[in-house]
């Protein structure tokens, strides 16, 4: 009884998580991403107290592979992160060679 309840709780929680993430605007997508991050950082602090733990050879094992997920999840979350904030930046475009602006600052006529 205790196992249907769980599924029923995990898929509920999928189909709420899905309907939430579709539903964000793009302009909100960055905070939402530092904020995922935030998060992710959290469960680093506690894989590496599981691996820490030193309990037994499985928690061991268990607290490296936790810590090496979360690690993956923060560095690529910030990545994104950087990546997206990018797109909003405004790039200083450079005058073509040989145009009039560039010509500007030479003086004329050669050599005297």
């Amino acid at each position: 009884m205790i196992a249907i309840i769980e599924l029923y709780v995990f898929v509920l929680a999928a189909f709420v998580g899905y309907q939430v993430i579709t539903r964000v605007p793009p302009l909100l997508h960055t905070p939402l991403m530092s904020a995922t991050n935030a998060i992710s950082a959290i469960s680093l602090v506690g894989s590496l107290v599981l691996a820490g733990a030193n309990r037994d050879t499985v928690s061991n094992w268990l607290g490296f592979i936790a810590v090496t997920a979360a690690s993956i999840n923060v560095v690529g979350g910030f990545l994104i992160t950087d990546r997206m904030l990018k797109m909003f930046r405004r790039e200083v475009k450079k005058p073509p060679p040989g145009t009039a602006v560039e010509k500007a600052g030479q003086p004329r006529g050669g050599s005297r």
